[in-house]
């Protein structure tokens, strides 16, 4: 039923096998980022046989992931979910001492162990005990060794996801030496080192990883063919991975300005259209409340997204002869569109090619 998102599970998988191969070359682990796709269960089994783990940022998506592989929870945790992390997550990113108080009590109760990564900011300015803080550090990990239930299985990072900056030998290059650093410290062998997500993925294949670094959390590259880095495909992955399709519901020829005096939208935003005569205009039965309608991306060239309202999607249908009442119009999309289509309850989700 329309509107409705399409996954070519045989790409996905070429896509994931391709990172995981240049990552295992590399000597880095590659734990697939599910959360883009609310850890669907057929796309996590596509992608069994080729990742080493999985990430996912939301406990519900963490416990559809049947698996025996290792499961790791990307959000800082609420101390208030401890038991609810321990349970699901095998591994947890954390960089707060109340949180790890939390997560120690939960898992004493639960009887199990939990790993701790524990977060370093290299800049970005999201989550981590600032590089430079290193009396945090330590003290927070000498928390995690001396806390029961709790293992400080490695340090972390992550970069160009709030404050754009962009991963580099020297700045993943603090976060091995940081990791050394806290082995000689503690003596503990603190095996992971996690350089990032998919904006790392450029600097590996450039060969710029520097060595030590033997973790990575990659969705929206193997999901998109994704350069995080610098917002450019690769050019070598499937882009077509996903396909939103919507079904026409009018096809008129209409003027290609509003008529009459303007104000705000729906939305509350002013908006302006240029004057480009009569054009042949159609409304594609998918909005804003279905999906992120700025993020589609007409397969169809000849197309141009207008806008949209919460309901409908305007484009421009001028240059694209065939198209009527009733047909199918196929659209791509960027990582906000397929991140707000999976968590929305109006569009079917389709998978192809298992």
């Amino acid at each position: 039923m329309y509107p409705l998102i399409q996954v070519d599970l045989g790409k996905l998988r070429e896509n994931a096998a391709y990172l995981a191969d240049v990552c295992h070359k590399a000597g880095i682990q590659y734990y697939a980022v599910t959360k883009a796709v609310c850890a669907q269960p057929d796309i996590v089994a596509a992608l069994e046989g080729v990742v080493d783990g999985f990430a996912d940022s939301r406990l519900q998506n963490l416990a559809r992931i049947k698996t025996d592989k290792p499961k790791l929870l990307l959000r800082i945790g609420d101390p208030t979910q401890a038991r609810d992390i321990v349970q699901l997550a095998d591994i947890s990113l954390q960089s707060e001492i109340l949180t790890l108080h939390a997560l120690s009590d939960a898992a004493q109760a639960l009887n199990k162990e939990h790993k701790v990564v524990l977060m370093v900011d290299l800049g970005d300015l999201r989550e981590g005990v600032m590089y430079t803080d290193r009396e945090t550090i330590l003290r927070t990990a000498q928390t995690v060794k001396d806390l029961p239930g709790l293992i400080l299985h490695g340090v972390g990072v992550n970069l160009t996801c709030f404050g754009g900056i962009i991963p580099e030998q020297e700045n993943l290059g603090r976060l091995v030496e940081i990791a050394q650093w806290l082995r000689e410290e503690l003596d503990l062998p603190i095996p992971m080192v996690s350089g990032g997500n998919s904006s790392s993925v450029g600097l590996l294949l450039r060969g710029g990883v520097p060595k030590g670094i033997n973790h990575l959390r990659i969705g929206e590259a193997m999901l998109l063919d994704s350069d995080t880095a610098i917002g450019e495909p690769f050019g070598f992955l499937h882009r077509d991975v996903f396909t939103v399709q919507a079904v026409l519901g009018e096809v008129q020829t209409k003027p290609s300005q509003p008529i009459g005096p303007t104000g705000p939208n729906a939305f509350g935003e002013r908006v302006s259209f240029p004057d480009l005569g009569p054009m042949r205009r159609g409304i594609a039965l998918i909005g804003r409340q279905d999906i992120d309608a700025e993020g589609l991306i007409p397969r169809d060239t000849r197309i141009t997204v207008l806008g949209a309202s919460s309901d409908h999607l305007i484009v421009d249908l001028t240059a694209a002869s065939g198209y009527e009442v009733g047909s199918v119009v196929e659209f791509g999309v960027t990582y906000g569109s397929l991140l707000k289509a999976y968590t929305s309850p109006y569009l079917d989700k389709v998978s192809i090619n298992p």
